[in-house]
């Protein structure tokens, strides 16, 4: 599932090896993308809990230098098109922060 910065809880169904941010936009759900998933943006920075977090592959260096970039940046956050589904997504909730940067690292507040 993911929730979006309203809250609202939106389930999802998705296959092995899909991106979150493909999953995102195949269901209309707000994580922008901005760079289409290029890493050369942080706009689809999701925050995941540290058990899920834990189970995924480190980030790669160019992933880091993005999330060095993003608006309200925890311990879990990853960039949603790095992230790839695993069965270990079953039943899990990535959080939509609402707030983002955008391409330039402007401030962007999704809750107003």
């Amino acid at each position: 599932s993911f929730v979006e910065p309203s809250g609202e809880v939106i389930g999802v169904e998705a296959k092995l090896g899909e991106s979150l941010l493909d999953i995102a936009r195949e269901k209309d759900i707000e994580l922008e993308g901005a760079c289409e998933g290029t890493l050369a943006c942080s706009t689809c920075h999701c925050i995941f809990d540290q058990a899920l977090y834990d189970t995924l592959p480190p980030p790669e260096e160019e992933e880091l230098d993005m999330l060095d970039l993003a608006a309200a940046l925890c311990d879990t956050s990853r960039l949603g098109c790095q992230v790839k589904v695993t069965k270990a997504f079953e039943g899990a909730r990535i959080v939509i922060p609402d707030e983002f940067n955008d391409m330039q690292g402007n401030p962007i507040d999704e809750s107003k």
